[in-house]
């Protein structure tokens, strides 16, 4: 069962000519995960508006098919058959490019995530740097929505969305760093392999080390950020700027920068999982005998339960606070996590090496968020009703 899918692909290949086997190959990897990863789309938005819809004490879709799981199906229809509204003004060619530049580049880097064992579409030997390289056309993207769309409140969005990526992915990829200095690797399949193995029931994964935790933590935070999820949503505040860069789009180009978003918070949980929670490794020496995509999915599905949870849990912050919190906290604890990393490497295992690398990460945070919150008032909340 865990090679099942890799001996179906080795089959089909073979059935091709031998000068066309290559290009079969590829044809077949590109069509799995985008029938894969879009399938998980539709799953998920229909599943984080019903959880959304419990925590908020209202009902979620439960119209369209058995308990309302068909409402993407519909939704998808609609996307298709709705009018697709051009301003007479726009940059015809920018407008209709700009959703494409930002659903390729976001599937590209789906390519060098190992769902399994030996389940990888591409590996390369600088598969996270390839991730990060083909992420950053998003901030692209974003650029040309907004600036094609000749409206003062796209472009605002845009500009706001850029500004907000970009901090953002300072410390997403120091954070990535930590691991690829201490795997020796910048291949994604290498990063999973180096965390195999357990010390009796404790697997070897990075998170389970003080500099992996923070590390992971910082990555998701970031993560958060660069796929413009609450509360870090702040490029598309209807209540601020309409609906940021791409208040005018409609029909199934919205739904191509939705789709988009949603295959970003993929491939960032995806990498995190690799980097950080042992990748399609069991958690457990006694469940090895589960197939390894299964617990890659697994993973992913509970970290988009916790993506889920935050939206519905806090709110959105202010341009300054996420500015602040970007350049004044995360950002020196991943410098700060790099130092802890290179000490853990050379330091030998024991308790001395876990008390000062724990001190290394508590020692900054403590620090970091005192100066951070330190001239902050919470005054007492008065509620106030119309009459």
């Amino acid at each position: 069962m865990d090679q099942a899918f890799v001996n179906l692909k080795d089959w089909l290949v073979q059935l091709a000519p031998a000068g066309a086997q290559p290009l079969v190959s590829a044809i077949i990897s590109v069509a799995a995960l985008i029938i894969v990863f879009a399938s998980l789309f539709a799953i998920t938005t229909v599943l984080e508006r019903k959880g959304l819809g419990r925590i908020q004490n209202r009902y979620g879709p439960n119209r369209v098919g058995p308990f309302g799981f068909l409402q993407p199906l519909a939704d998808m229809f609609k996307t298709l058959t709705k009018e697709d509204i051009v301003p007479h003004t726009a940059d015809q060619v920018v407008h209709f490019l700009a959703p494409l530049v930002l659903v390729v580049p976001v599937f590209l880097a789906l390519a060098v995530l190992p769902v399994g064992r030996n389940m990888v579409a591409v590996n390369l030997d600088s598969g996270v740097l390839f991730f990060f390289a083909v992420g950053a056309a998003t901030e692209l993207a974003v650029f040309m929505a907004g600036w094609s769309s000749r409206n003062k409140y796209s472009l605002l969005g845009a500009m706001r969305a850029i500004a907000q990526m970009i901090s953002y992915e300072v410390p997403l990829i120091l954070s990535a760093v930590t691991v690829v200095m201490m795997a020796g690797s910048l291949s994604t399949v290498e990063i999973v392999a180096a965390q195999a193995g357990y010390s009796g029931w404790m697997p070897h994964w990075y998170v389970l080390t003080p500099w992996g935790v923070a590390g992971f933590v910082l990555f998701l935070i970031a993560g958060t950020a660069e796929s413009n999820r609450s509360p870090f949503d702040l490029p598309e505040g209807e209540s601020e700027i309409i609906a940021g860069y791409y208040t005018e789009y409609s029909g199934f180009k919205f739904a191509l920068f939705f789709l988009g978003e949603y295959v970003g918070l993929f491939g960032v949980s995806g990498l995190a999982i690799t980097l950080f929670l042992g990748g399609w490794h069991a958690p457990l020496p006694g469940l090895e005998w589960i197939p390894s995509y299964v617990w890659f999915f697994g993973k992913l599905l509970a970290l988009i339960a916790l993506f889920i949870w935050v939206r519905g849990t806090l709110p959105r912050l202010r341009m300054d606070q996420l500015m602040s919190f970007a350049w004044k906290f995360m950002l020196p604890m991943a410098l700060m996590n790099l130092l802890t990393v290179g000490i853990w490497r050379y330091l030998e295992p024991g308790t001395v090496r876990w008390f000062v690398c724990a001190l290394l990460v508590i020692g900054p945070y403590l620090i970091l968020g005192r100066a951070l919150m330190a001239h902050r008032s919470w005054g007492k909340r008065t509620y106030r009703y119309a009459e």
